[in-house]
């Protein structure tokens, strides 16, 4: 039997370390100058790359780690500060000619990781994954996991109409923002490693 309990704790937590909302700006900022049909295929090949990393390290993913000697704090350290460089490139507005050569980069990195299926969503769902005992559990978490990236592919496919309404003058301002905000996630991700690295040594 479906457990209700673990489908509302797996789909607010992945909600909240995901945060659907908060990747609006960042989607529409890397977007910019692209075409609406590639810009809504980036948005469906960003959801599959961070669905499918979530799955893999959901059920591989502390033998992975195990089997390469790294821990959670060393790959959110990593993942921080891949997240500091496309932060850099937006606030400097160097951003926005490199992710218009290649038509999946954005989708890949970093909308699909380190952004979407960054370290703490992994370790989140490795969490989660170690709770599964029976059938009923497992339906509770994948269901979590899939509704969580069918709202995130939601947000960022009805996010288009924005751009078109913003203009060039409000993409170049959301996108210093979203530089700004990006930046402050990468350093509270490394943050966030460095203290895990001080209390286990």
């Amino acid at each position: 039997m479906l457990s209700g309990a673990l489908f509302v704790s797996v789909f607010v937590t992945l909600f909240v370390i995901m945060d659907p909302i908060g990747t609006i700006p960042i989607f529409l900022s890397l977007t910019t100058g692209r075409s609406e049909t590639t810009a809504r295929k980036a948005a469906w090949q960003a959801v599959l790359v961070a669905f499918g990393v979530i799955a893999v390290f959901a059920f591989f993913g502390q033998a992975i780690l195990d089997y390469l000697g790294i821990s959670v704090a060393s790959l959110q350290c990593a993942g921080g500060l891949l997240l500091l460089l496309v932060a850099l490139e937006l606030l400097t507005g160097k951003g926005g000619e490199e992710t218009a050569v290649g038509e999946t980069n954005i989708a890949l990195v970093p909308l699909g990781t380190p952004l979407l299926a960054g370290p703490g969503a992994i370790a989140a769902t490795m969490v989660f994954a170690r709770k599964v005992h029976h059938f009923g559990e497992f339906s509770a978490v994948a269901l979590g996991v899939i509704a969580v990236h069918v709202v995130l592919w939601l947000v960022m496919r009805f996010s288009l109409p924005i751009l078109k309404l913003i203009r060039e003058g409000g993409v170049m301002l959301i996108t210093r923002i979203s530089g700004l905000l990006l930046a402050a996630i990468a350093v509270q991700m490394v943050e966030n490693a460095v203290r895990v690295f001080i209390q286990t040594s």
